[in-house]
């Protein structure tokens, strides 16, 4: 069987469990602090996938890899994929249960960049606009870059507004090359 199909049903398992339990939010939390851990970790999908380590230490690894204090439904989870011998596919499922998460709550990822750092409520009015425009809620990501010299660039689904000097001053340039 397919190893998405696979996550992605274990994820929508999770899923409806945790909206029975009214869990979803901190699993979704736990579920993302996964999936981080994943990334920023990468020994952890070795150690995970490694068949001579016991089950015990795997579910030690993954409770940590999960955050401080991890649902007892995360928990629960944890230990049924580990039972069935699915542990190679919970950085999957993990990742299948903030899609479905998102999907769900109408959540909309957003990213701002800009030259320098901008003010907290300069961002809340950038989330704001962008919760207007898309009628969801928005989980924003703000980045620093002095590349682009000023203004900003705003990110999401799959609107994107470069008001960046840098890009005016790149037009501006390939104008005169013609």
């Amino acid at each position: 069987m397919d190893i998405g199909v696979i996550s992605v049903r274990y994820a929508r398992a999770l899923l409806k469990s945790a909206i029975d339990a009214k869990l979803e939010d901190q699993v979704y939390q736990d579920m993302m602090t996964l999936a981080k851990s994943y990334v920023e970790v990468p020994q952890l999908r070795h150690t995970i996938d490694n068949p001579m380590l016991p089950k015990e230490k795997k579910e030690s690894l993954l409770k940590v890899a999960c955050g401080t204090e991890p649902t007892a439904l995360t928990l629960t989870f944890v230990g049924l994929v580990l039972k069935e011998d699915r542990e190679q596919m919970i950085q999957f499922m993990a990742n299948s249960y903030v899609t479905l998460y998102r999907k769900q709550k109408n959540v909309i990822r957003g990213k701002l960049t800009t030259a320098a750092r901008v003010s907290a409520q300069t961002e809340q009015k950038m989330r704001q606009m962008v919760e207007s425009q898309t009628n969801g809620t928005v989980e924003f990501e703000t980045e620093v870059n002095p590349d682009i010299i000023g203004g900003f660039i705003l990110e999401y689904d799959t609107f994107r507004m470069d008001a960046s000097v840098k890009s005016k001053l790149n037009n501006i340039l390939n104008t005169l090359k013609k």
